[in-house]
Parts: C-alpha cells; sequence; structure tokens
C-alpha cells in the first residue's frame, strides 16, 4: 500500500472515529437531556397533584366548616319549634340535625389537624359546640318533662349565650383562614408550574442544538417537546377545573348567606307569632283559674247577703263594694280571655259614626279639657261586624294612650270610612270589605323598637302605677279574634295613628241578632238532685252551698274518674252539673262515657275558659260561665232541664 494511501486511510479513521466520539458525546448529552427531561416532567407532575391536593383540602374544610353552621342554625331553629309545639318527633328531628352537626365537627377535626392554628380553632370550635349542647339540652330537657314556661325561658336566654357567639365565630374564623390558605396553595400551584416550564423549555432547547447532529436526538427531542405540550394543556385544563370549582366554591356560599337571611327573617316572624301564641295561652290559663276564684267570692258574697239580718246596712254596703269589685275584676277576666281568643264575642251591626258621636260624652270625661277631640267620617253607608263594648273599650284605650302621649294637651283625630282590601293588601286580614277606625294623635311618636313590643301584653313605656300594659294586647285580641287586623303608623316626634280594620256587614239597618233561647226565664220549680262534678275543693264547696240555697238536693264529686261509680250508688238524678275542663278527664269525655247511665238526665257545663273550637263539644247543651250568680245558676239549671226535655221529647 502506497504511503499516499495510508495517510489518506489515516486521515479516515480519524474522521471516523471524531464523529464516532462526536456521536457517542451527542447521544450521551442527548441522553442526558432525556433523562432531565424524565426527571423534570415527574417532579413537576407530582408538585402540581401534591398542590391539587392541598387545594382540594382546603375546599372541603371550607364547605365543612359552612355545612356545620347550617346544621347548627336548622337544630336551634327545630328546638325553637319544639320548645314551641312540644311535639316528641320534632324533639327527635333536633337530637338528628345535632348530631348531624357533631359528625361535621368531628370530620372538620380531622381536615384541619395537620394545621396548628386550624387545629386549635377547630379545639375552640368543639368546646363551644359541646358547651351549646349542654344549654339546648336543658331546654330540651325541660320541654320533654312539660315545664313549657322554663324551657321557653331557657330558649330566650340562650339566644344571647356566648357559645353561640363562638360557635360563629369560630366557625367563621376557620372558614376565612382555609380561604386564606387556598389562596396561598393556589399561587404555589402557579409558581411551581412557571418554574418547571421554565426548566423545560431550557432543556428543550439544548437538546435541539444537539438534534443537529442527530436524528435520533432530535427524534427525542420532538417526542419531548410534545410531551411538553400535552403536560401544559393537561395543566391548563387543571386551572380551568381549579377556576369552575372556585365558582362553585363562592356561588354556594353567595346562597348558602341569602339562605341565612331568608331563615333569618322567617325565624324572627315565627318568633313573634309564637310568642303572642304562647301568650295567649298563658293568658287564657290564668283568667281559667281567675274565673274559678270569683265564682267562689261571688258566690260567697251572694250568701253572705241573703243571710244577713234586717238592719246590717253597713255590712251589706261593705258586701256590695265587695261584689262590685268581683264583677269588675270579671270584666277584666273576660277582657284577657277576648286577648286569649278564647272568649266567644257577641257580635252586632254597628255603624261607626254613631258609635263614636255616642261615645263623646265619655270620651270628654276621661280625657279632660285640655284633649280637644276631632271626629271625622267619609259618609259611608258600611257598618262594622263587631261586639260593641270591646269595640267601645278599644276605642277608649287608644284615646287615653292618645292623651298619655300629648302629656294631657292637645288634638286627637279619630276617622272612620271605608276600605276594600285585596290579595296584595291584605296582610294578616282575608280580602274583602273592612271598616276602618283610626285614632291619631300629635304626641311623641314611637321608635321602631317600641312599635316592635307594642303588642305584647305587660309592655309599657309608662312609668311604675301609670299602665299595666295590657291596653293594647287586648285591643290587638279583640280585633284579630273578630276577623280584622290592627295597623300602627308612627313617627318619632311627630305622633301616633292605629288603625282598626274590622269586617264590614252591609245588613240593613235596624236588623238586630235574634238570640233564641232555650227553657223558660224562671228557674226549676221542684227541688232536683244533682251531680256536682268540679276538681277545684272551694269551688266546689261553694257551688254545693249556691244549690242548697236554692232549694236543691247536691252531691259531691272532686274526680270525673269516680263519676261512674257515684252515679251507680245514686237512688235518683236529675241533672250532672260539671265542670269542662278538668285533670284525668274533661267534662265533655266524662259525660260521653256516662251515656248509659244518663238517660232522661239533663246536662250542665260550668266552665271558666272553654277554649276556642270548644263549643262544639257541647252538643247543644246549656254552658254556664264562671264566676256566676245564684240568679245566673237559678236559671242555667231551668235551660239544662228544658233543653233535655225536648230531648227526650224528640226522641219518642
Amino acid at each position: 500500500m502506497s504511503e499516499h494511501r495510508i495517510t489518506a486511510l489515516k486521515h479516515r479513521l480519524s474522521a471516523l472515529d471524531w464523529r464516532v466520539a462526536l456521536m457517542i458525546v451527542v447521544a450521551l448529552l442527548g441522553t442526558g437531556v432525556l433523562t432531565l427531561l424524565v426527571v423534570n416532567q415527574r417532579d413537576a407532575a407530582a408538585q402540581h397533584q401534591a398542590a391539587l391536593a392541598r387545594q382540594s383540602q382546603s375546599y372541603e374544610v371550607m364547605v365543612l366548616s359552612q355545612s356545620f353552621a347550617a346544621s347548627m342554625a336548622r337544630a336551634e331553629a327545630t328546638l325553637g319549634r319544639y320548645v314551641v309545639a312540644g311535639e316528641r318527633a320534632v324533639g327527635r328531628d333536633f337530637v338528628a340535625e345535632w348530631q348531624r352537626a357533631g359528625g361535621q365537627l368531628s370530620l372538620l377535626e380531622r381536615r384541619v389537624r395537620d394545621n396548628s392554628a386550624q387545629a386549635e380553632r377547630a379545639t375552640r370550635l368543639r368546646s363551644a359546640y359541646d358547651a351549646r349542647g349542654l344549654e339546648l339540652a336543658e331546654i330540651a330537657r325541660n320541654t320533654d318533662r312539660g315545664r313549657n314556661a322554663a324551657a321557653y325561658a331557657f330558649y330566650n336566654e340562650a339566644r344571647r349565650s356566648p357559645h353561640l357567639a363562638a360557635l360563629s365565630r369560630e366557625t367563621g374564623a376557620i372558614f376565612d383562614a382555609e380561604r386564606l390558605l387556598l389562596n396561598e396553595r393556589a399561587a404555589e400551584a402557579r409558581l411551581t408550574a412557571a418554574g418547571a416550564a421554565d426548566e423545560t423549555r431550557n432543556l428543550v432547547l439544548f437538546g435541539a442544538l444537539l438534534a443537529a447532529g442527530a436524528i435520533a436526538l432530535g427524534w427525542l427531542n420532538v417526542r419531548a417537546i410534545r410531551d411538553r405540550a400535552a403536560a401544559a394543556a393537561e395543566a391548563e385544563a387543571q386551572r380551568a377545573r381549579s377556576e369552575e370549582l372556585q365558582a362553585a366554591v363562592a356561588a354556594a356560599t353567595a346562597g348558602l348567606q341569602a339562605e341565612a337571611r331568608e331563615r333569618a327573617a322567617a325565624e324572627e316572624k315565627l318568633r313573634q307569632v309564637q310568642k303572642m301564641e304562647a301568650v295567649g295561652q298563658l293568658t287564657g290559663g290564668i283568667a281559667h283559674d281567675f274565673n274559678n276564684m270569683l265564682a267562689v267570692v261571688l258566690g260567697g258574697i251572694e250568701l253572705a247577703k241573703r243571710n244577713l239580718p234586717d238592719g246590717a246596712d253597713a255590712a251589706l254596703r261593705h258586701i256590695d263594694n265587695a261584689a262590685e269589685g268581683a264583677n269588675r275584676a270579671a270584666a277584666l277576666t273576660r277582657q284577657l280571655l277576648g286577648f286569649a281568643r278564647s272568649e266567644a264575642l257577641a257580635p252586632e251591626a254597628i255603624e261607626p259614626t254613631e258609635l263614636i258621636e255616642g261615645m263623646s260624652v265619655l270620651l270628654d270625661r276621661t280625657l279632660g279639657d285640655g284633649i280637644r277631640v276631632e271626629t271625622r267620617s267619609e259618609g259611608t253607608q258600611w257598618k262594622v261586624w263587631a261586639d260593641r263594648v270591646q269595640l267601645e273599650n278599644a276605642l277608649l284605650n287608644l284615646a287615653v294612650n292618645a292623651r298619655d302621649a300629648m302629656d294631657g294637651r292637645g288634638t286627637i283625630v279619630i276617622s272612620s270610612g271605608h276600605v276594600a282590601l285585596d290579595g296584595d293588601d291584605a296582610a294578616d286580614c282575608a280580602p274583602g270589605d273592612y271598616v276602618r277606625i283610626a285614632v291619631s294623635d300629635t304626641g311623641t311618636g314611637m321608635t321602631r323598637e317600641v312599635m316592635d313590643r307594642v303588642f305584647e301584653p305587660f309592655f309599657t313605656t309608662k312609668p311604675v302605677g301609670k299602665g299595666t300594659g295590657l291596653g293594647l294586647s287586648q285591643i290587638f285580641g279583640f280585633v284579630r279574634q273578630s276577623g280584622g287586623e290592627v295597623q300602627i303608623e308612627s313617627t318619632v316626634g311627630e305622633g301616633t295613628t292605629v288603625t282598626m280594620l274590622l269586617p264590614c256587614h252591609a245588613a240593613t239597618a235596624g236588623t238586630a241578632p235574634v238570640i233564641e233561647r232555650i227553657g223558660p226565664r224562671e228557674g226549676p220549680h221542684r227541688a232536683l238532685d244533682i251531680l256536682v262534678v268540679e276538681d277545684d275543693p272551694r269551688v266546689l264547696t261553694a257551688t254545693l252551698a249556691a244549690l242548697e240555697e236554692l232549694g236543691h238536693r247536691p252531691v259531691a264529686c272532686s274526680d270525673p274518674l269516680t263519676a261512674p261509680r257515684i252515679v251507680a250508688g245514686l237512688r235518683t238524678l236529675d241533672l250532672v252539673m260539671t265542670d269542662v275542663l278538668m285533670p284525668g278527664q274533661t267534662g265533655p269525655e266524662m259525660v260521653a262515657a256516662l251515656e248509659p247511665q244518663l238517660r232522661s238526665v239533663a246536662i250542665l257545663y260550668v266552665t271558666g275558659y272553654a277554649g276556642e273550637g270548644d263549643e262544639d263539644r257541647f252538643a247543644g247543651r246549656p254552658v254556664l260561665r264562671k264566676p256566676f250568680t245564684l240568679a245566673g245558676l237559678e236559671q242555667a239549671l231551668a235551660d239544662a232541664i228544658a233543653f233535655q226535655a225536648l230531648a227526650d221529647a224528640a226522641a219518642d
């Protein structure tokens, strides 16, 4: 081989070695670049998934805190219904809601245990939850045991409990802290993705330079670029999903807040209705007991008058004064029962202008010389359908309140007219035609806080000894019982207008209600064998004495459950005189159970409080209201005997 060829071969081998070495170097560099790309993508994916997991945890904590707050609110509202209704099913609903809130709190504690600050807040939230549970459990126990007054008092006090405020504060703190943490984690995720993208871009550029020397490395670089594009698309999709989730959380939060506001408004209205209903029931119960006491007092007074010796004029005057006081107390009790919607009214068609004019002398004497009364009428022919005595009392009460609001000097305007209410205007009464009677003054006016409580019994802004606070509450009860509504408009410093809307009556003038009576106007002329069923021993004693004074032969029964045994032992029985509301068994229930033993036996019900809708239970039989006089008792006995005689004749 020539020297020239050997030299050329050496050059070729040298060039080949250089190319091989260069390809090896390029391959190694490409392998290194590929390795770095793979590692970078794996780390970026791991960091991205970790960031998403942390964001998901934050979302879950926020949703749990809101769900816990909502469950607590439902539990509180359910307990309020249980306190008012006393139904066991409602109590079980309260326990279920409270346990659901406890489960949500336990899950929330597990989700925040890796965050010391949130864990501390969850611990405080748990303490407030346990303390609040003890308070509400006390309310529920009082309701279970029938201690409604204590349960209602505890419930009102629990609304101002610091534990309730702590629950709201700590729940809000956990939500706000987690929302800030979510923002930090979202920013961290964005920074991690941006850093991974920068590193990948640099490696791809370096690989592109190496691709000029090796197709394989170029193909690998192209593949890496394609993988990077896929990762970027996935990151974009994840970012879009994250934004959608954030928007969903914001919408859910806004919805919960709106629902909470609506629920708070509804609960406030419910509390007002429940409060007036509870006060009405309490008033009716008090009136029932008071009527029992008045029955004893008036019965004793009448018996004392009948047994006074001749010439005891001084004692007679004292007894008459006592009787007048007892009768006034009975009138007040009827007003209380009117407020409680438990005393039957005697409505009639009344022309408002005529009524107001007829009260002018009474108003002048009551209000004093410093008050000028103006009357205004629209000249309508509509009449109001209401109880005349109750309506006069309502107008007098409103006029006295107006006088006091003006410090005894000023002008009171009493106006009347007709108004037609449709579905939009009618608030608490049915649509239709109403008579409007308004009393206006130019006094001090009322604040919104006073107006919200003005119909509460015993609430008054007057000093001690200047008012009981029963006036407006009685007006409210009378108007609502009559099917109407009371409206108040007041501005501080300008005056107040109280408007009563009462149902219209379009009957022709001169039409008067016809009252049918059963039996004669006089009492029975023969002595009767009477079974007296009364659980109050004082009322029972007074009733027995009154019947003996009228010449009858009464037999006492203090427990309605023992009545069947007593009736079976009587030789003759003409009439059963029974109280309506008694422990163990009511009067109508006792009569129904004794029906086979009471053939041709008259029934007379006696009650101081019958409640709404109870008249149907009496089956048309006479009802004697407590307190009663001897004359009223004698007439009621006659009515009962006559009713039974008619029933026997109809049966034959």
